[in-house]
């Protein structure tokens, strides 16, 4: 139950992943179905991608339920959670103990978390959440039927952090018992930075309120995992969220909930509703059998290495355009370089960087302008994209992810280089346009 050490070759996992098949009765030789649910797939090429494991997980009432016909797909489910939750302790989450994967991305996860605690809590309609601005998880909140309570950022130097009096304060004025529980973040884009997620799970201990975490990108850094394992220890953290694709390197379509109870862990597979795609089960297990517990390790040590690396390089090239480096050392993977000068020039300067970014195959890259405004659910967010209502210059990201190699970083500064030249100089060409311009009309007042 537990990731192999060294990784396994691609005939040894296929090998294994037909032993897994031929447990299916859908492949067992004469098998007569007269259900509604047979296995049964039209296309050889469909049935190859699948490795002819067609019946899912779960049983309509449990995702995570043995199914008597389909013993193979209830042993990978069985296994692929349980090598998940190996590589969560060895990530950093040592007191984890229970997980299981569900077939959908970070932000119907964190629903079906909510949705979960909605029993627990009947009377509760409100969820303490400190703002990020990232669509989905506002939306995980909308989608279970809550009430999201925005808690704006604090501005620390360059970075923003968690305004842990305005939480405990809103908890006072709307009753602990009104509140479904506190959505904290772990991984984020800067200047925004980890929740402070020990101070947090201090205060849900306190006032008896759970804590769900959106770990999204956050299995692939120390720092959140680390994060994640004071707050359990020292607090309370209920479950915390993370993506698949984000940080094995798969395909989207799937996500990790964990947490430290395992009943409660229990319950939130519970209720999800029917059976269950294998897909994301069958590609993470792929995925960690070929790498191996020291193949991953390799590439977390790897990743970080590459964030100091695009850190000092992006540095470098923000003094050459008189711009900086934003100071955000509690950020483990996101970073971002101010663009001030671009700003100063030319409203659409920002925005134009990153259609010229996205144009030269730079994808990723995030430029902020200041001041959007967007509304999301009938919530209308100022400064949307910045974290922040008013945050002080625009900016562009750039992040160090799992997998990023240095020939990603060093095409990725060339580019972005050249970018920042042009714009530069387009920009004064429209500096001086409108200055020729503005001159030309004060002479045609004074003649008239």
């Amino acid at each position: 139950g537990k990731c192999p050490e060294d990784g396994w070759d691609e005939s040894t996992i296929e090998l294994f992943l037909h032993e897994l098949a031929i447990m299916d009765s859908n492949n067992f030789l004469g098998n007569c179905g007269v259900g509604e649910r047979e296995g049964r797939v039209a296309s050889g090429l469909v049935a190859r991608r699948h490795y002819r494991l067609i019946h899912g997980i779960g049983r309509s009432g449990d995702i995570s339920a043995v199914q008597p016909k389909a013993a193979g797909s209830s042993l990978l489910n069985k296994l692929t959670n349980s090598v998940v939750l190996d590589i969560i302790k060895l990530a950093g989450v040592r007191t984890v103990t229970n997980c299981f994967v569900v077939p959908m991305a970070t932000g119907m996860s964190l629903t079906l978390c909510f949705l979960t605690l909605r029993h627990k809590r009947p009377k509760a309609k409100y969820i303490i959440w400190p703002r990020i601005d990232q669509k989905s998880c506002f939306k995980s909140m909308i989608t279970a039927g809550f009430e999201p309570v925005v808690i704006e950022n604090v501005l620390e130097g360059d970075e923003l952090r968690t305004d842990i009096e305005a939480v405990d304060a809103k908890i006072k004025a709307l009753g602990a018992e009104n509140i479904l529980c506190v959505h904290s973040t772990t991984s984020c884009f800067a200047p925004r930075v980890p929740d402070r997620l020990e101070e947090l799970a201090v205060i849900c201990a306190n006032y008896d309120i759970p804590h769900i975490v959106n770990n999204a990108y956050g299995v692939q850094s120390s720092k959140c995992m680390h994060l994640i394992q004071q707050g359990a220890r020292v607090g309370r953290i209920d479950a915390f969220v993370q993506s698949l694709d984000k940080n094995f390197m798969v395909p989207v379509g799937g996500a990790i909930i964990a947490g430290f109870n395992e009943s409660f862990i229990q319950e939130i597979s519970k209720m999800y509703p029917g059976r269950a795609s294998a897909s994301p089960s069958l590609d993470v297990l792929i995925t960690l059998l070929s790498l191996g517990a020291s193949g991953y390790k390799q590439l977390l040590k790897e990743r970080k290495e590459m964030f100091s690396y695009l850190s000092s390089e992006l540095k470098k090239l923000a003094d050459n355009h008189n711009e900086r480096l934003l100071d955000t050392p509690h950020n483990p993977i996101s970073l971002a370089m101010s663009l001030k000068n671009l700003d100063e020039n030319n409203d659409a300067a920002v925005t134009q960087l990153g259609s010229m970014l996205f144009t030269r195959q730079v994808s990723g890259a995030r430029v902020v302008p200041c001041g959007s405004v967007q509304t999301v659910n009938n919530y209308t967010f100022k400064g949307f994209m910045s974290h922040a209502n008013d945050y002080p210059c625009a900016y562009l990201n750039a992040a160090s992810a799992i997998g990023i190699k240095k020939q990603d970083v060093d095409v990725f500064l060339k580019r972005l280089d050249k970018c920042l030249k042009t714009s530069r100089k387009e920009a004064k060409k429209e500096k001086s346009v409108n200055e020729i311009s503005n001159s030309n009309k004060g002479t045609e007042q004074l003649e008239d």
